[in-house]
């Protein structure tokens, strides 16, 4: 996907922002996440931690419910950021559940922090040979 310089630094501000919402009071490791759905808009998510570890969440799944209950059916791209300096990419768990929202090959996945954009793979680079709803037709 062609990302306009523009829309990068719309979906590294909302990402940002996100971030600076994160309730990360145990790990104080704050991740925000920008997604850009089929429909053009930008949804937000941040990570979630709980007393009780388990039950916390990360931002990408934040972000993706807020795309699905705007009716959007379709990561094109997201855009995650962390504190810095080390480029952060979702875990292994959020990379399935992009996968379950996304076309592996199309969906752009870019690392980004306080001082910009940092590198950017497809999910087909980051979760290879993957599990999905593709999968379960019969």
């Amino acid at each position: 996907m062609d990302l306009s310089q523009d829309l990068l630094d719309r979906l590294l501000a909302e990402s940002l922002r996100a971030r600076d919402l994160a309730h990360a009071p145990y790990s104080r490791y704050r991740v925000g996440v920008a997604l850009l759905d089929e429909q053009g808009l930008i949804h937000v998510g941040a990570n979630m931690e709980n007393a009780s570890y388990p039950q916390g969440w990360c931002a990408e799944p934040s972000a993706l419910t807020a795309m699905v209950m705007a009716g959007g059916k379709q990561a094109k791209a997201v855009l995650v950021t962390g504190p810095g300096p080390d480029i952060i990419t979702p875990c292994g768990g959020c990379r399935q559940k992009l996968r379950e929202f996304s076309v592996p090959d199309e969906l752009v996945i870019i690392a980004g922090d306080p001082g910009g954009i940092r590198q950017r793979w497809t999910l087909a680079e980051l979760l290879p040979h993957s599990f999905g709803p593709d999968h379960l037709k019969f």
